[in-house]
């Protein structure tokens, strides 16, 4: 393999115009620019990406941390990080937090020791311990998820969109609504999804009963096992709402093996869209939360952040809209 200074030789012109023609940073004549271009294809000469950093004190790697790296919410929102970045010539180094606040604050730090030039954090909480790890990291990061003070956000108006969906249960019918949420540790999912549950009952002065109110851990058996607590109240709800798919599922299977049916006897309705949500019978009404806008926002941000183009951090809201399944 040959060295730049070899390419210039045999296309006959400096080290430095053969670099401006790599990097795309400066004048280079037409002549000049096709003799450089046939040196690289006869010898198939590949610039070294460590002489490129040092140049321009970047590697063109962004860290991702998410917080399953195995879900169709993280893929999708991969895909739209990738198709962005890819084209700026960026790659994708993954971490995966497991949905532990404390992974995702070593992560920070391990994604910063290997000179990424910026981060994105799906992240599952924004407590004050991630907010100072963030600040002190003195590299653009963006977050995905979850309000961080300080810090470039892509969000979803989780309140609204949870809102919205026990108000659908309740315009087709449904006064006795059941909840299936996860720990308020997490304040998007865990917290504000649930107050918009709460707001759209009593605003329509519906009772709510702890008995209807149960809380899950992000998989389809814990939504089975949720439900099955709930189906021993007194008066068992006519619908429940869960804050995540897969709850939702795990709910619904649990009511088909007692024989009941969908929706006739109890509708169910999610959030997150889920391919599965579309495929098990009846299909799942749920909230498309559009994971892959958000990762080409998110990717958008933080190459401007790597720019300097942003003079203060931005909220970027995601639009979510509903997908009306047959289990309502």
């Amino acid at each position: 393999m040959p060295t730049i200074k070899e390419v210039a030789k045999m296309a006959e012109v400096s080290s430095a115009t053969v670099s401006r023609f790599l990097n795309n940073s400066g004048y280079v004549g037409e002549e000049a620019r096709k003799r450089i271009l046939k040196v690289i294809e006869e010898t198939g000469y590949v610039p070294s990406e460590n002489a490129k950093s040092l140049r321009t004190k970047q590697t063109k790697v962004i860290g991702v941390i998410l917080p399953k790296i195995s879900t169709e919410t993280s893929s999708r929102l991969v895909r739209g990080l990738d198709e962005v970045l890819a084209k700026e010539g960026y790659q994708i180094l993954l971490a995966n937090s497991g949905l532990s606040a404390e992974k995702e604050i070593e992560h920070l730090r391990l994604l910063k020791s290997r000179d990424v030039d910026g981060i994105i954090l799906s992240a599952t909480t924004n407590g004050a311990n991630l907010k100072s790890e963030i600040q002190r990291l003195d590299i653009p990061v963006v977050v995905v998820g979850q309000e961080v003070d300080g810090t470039p956000n892509v969000i979803f108006d989780e309140y609204q969109a949870a809102k919205d969906m026990v108000k659908h249960l309740i315009d087709h019918g449904h006064e006795r609504i059941g909840f299936i949420g996860v720990s308020e540790e997490d304040p998007a999912v865990g917290v504000l999804r649930k107050k918009g549950y709460l707001q759209a009952m009593q605003e329509k002065n519906l009772p709510i009963e702890e008995s209807w109110i149960e809380k899950g851990i992000f998989d389809v058996e814990s939504g089975a096992v949720a439900m099955e607590r709930m189906m021993e109240a007194a008066i068992p709800p006519t619908a429940v709402f869960a804050v995540t798919d897969r709850l939702a599922i795990g709910a619904m299977n649990y009511v088909k093996s007692k024989g009941l049916r969908i929706p006739e006897d109890m509708a169910f309705a999610g959030i997150g869209a889920s391919e599965l949500s579309r495929y098990i019978t009846p299909s799942l009404t749920t909230m498309d939360y559009q994971n892959k806008e958000s990762g080409r926002v998110a990717a958008g941000l933080i190459l401007e952040a790597i720019k300097g183009g942003l003079t203060s951090p931005e909220k970027r809201l995601i639009n979510v809209r509903l997908l009306k399944g047959d289990s309502v």
